[in-house]
């Protein structure tokens, strides 16, 4: 059976930028086994899977998968599933409400032009550990000098990250994942995503980094929207700040030749942080079809329908 696919750049308004992107549409009768199966195909870091919703006031229900496992939650992908839906015209522009992983996500979609963008909205802030590792371990982890390092911290939006936070933007370009450190060191830890970063934690400031994620089949991402709300949750509160909107601008993928520009921002109530939002532009790429067989299937109603009575 042929399923209709959407490939997009995302956090880029060129194309052949930011983050590539595999939307399947309408991804109805497809297992889950072949979903992974699917996502290890495209190979990109996420590949979306676009279901009816399970609350009819949703727009849609949306399964992320990297090569390595699925996701409740990442950022690029659901920004760009709401874009393709818009550009597919199987969504209006405005906001829609997918269902992930970590429950409903509201996403407010933009068209200027041609020029397709989408802002994603989370009710809450980070999830945060105190089992970061030393500077030391983050060092050797990183490729790193010791004296390169500021801090190190973790924090998670869905995916749970190690930020290592480093002295300046060729520090940042000069660090190469050991994965035999990386093993030994961070990978069965409460943040196995490794995210170095350069940039001050204020308000308005410009965040430039890099992220690994071996344990999702990601060497490195180009784009990390989860990364961006949770860094932005976190740098606010490191701020103390209690009022308003608290912005940074995150540049990532330079290395990699894919530059990508996410903007997030985290609310704050009297103290209180009571959303977090992730944006950016996307680009279409690519469409097509691709055929699943029929064997990775789920069986249509009528055939459910007939089995269900050869069993009686």
């Amino acid at each position: 059976m042929r399923y209709d696919f959407m490939i997009l750049d995302v956090f880029t308004d060129k194309a052949f930028g930011g983050n590539q992107l595999a939307v399947i549409t309408d991804a109805r009768r497809i297992t889950v086994d072949a979903m992974q199966t699917i996502a290890r195909e495209f190979d990109y870091p996420e590949t979306t899977f676009v279901l009816p919703p399970t609350d009819p006031s949703n727009a849609r229900r949306v399964r992320i998968f990297t090569p390595g496992g699925e996701l409740p939650f990442a950022g690029h992908p659901t920004i760009g599933t709401a874009c393709a839906l818009v550009m597919a015209g199987q969504s209006e522009v405005g906001e829609v409400v997918l269902e992930e992983g970590v429950g409903p996500v509201l996403v407010t979609t933009k068209n200027d032009r041609g020029v397709y963008s989408a802002r994603l909205q989370l009710s809450r802030g980070p999830d945060v550990s105190d089992l970061a590792p030393t500077i030391e371990d983050a060092a050797a982890i990183a490729s790193l000098d010791v004296g390169d390092i500021r801090q190190v911290f973790c924090a998670g939006m869905g995916p749970k990250f190690t930020f290592v936070h480093v002295n300046s933007r060729e520090t940042v370009d000069r660090c190469q994942l050991d994965h035999q450190q990386w093993r030994r060191l961070l990978s069965d830890t409460w943040g196995p995503h490794l995210f170095v970063f350069a940039g001050e934690f204020r308000n308005g400031a410009e965040i430039y980094g890099r992220m690994f994620a071996p344990a999702l089949g990601i060497p490195e991402d180009p784009a990390t929207g989860a990364a961006a709300a949770a860094i932005v949750g976190a740098a606010s509160a490191a701020q103390g700040h209690q009022q308003g909107e608290f912005s940074l601008d995150i540049v990532q993928g330079v290395a990699m030749g894919r530059a990508s520009f996410l903007k997030a921002s985290a609310r704050f109530d009297n103290g209180t942080l009571v959303s977090t939002d992730v944006g950016g532009s996307c680009v279409l790429v690519a469409e097509g079809e691709i055929e699943v067989p029929e064997d990775l299937l789920e069986a249509a109603e009528g055939e459910q329908i007939v089995r269900q009575r050869e069993t009686l």
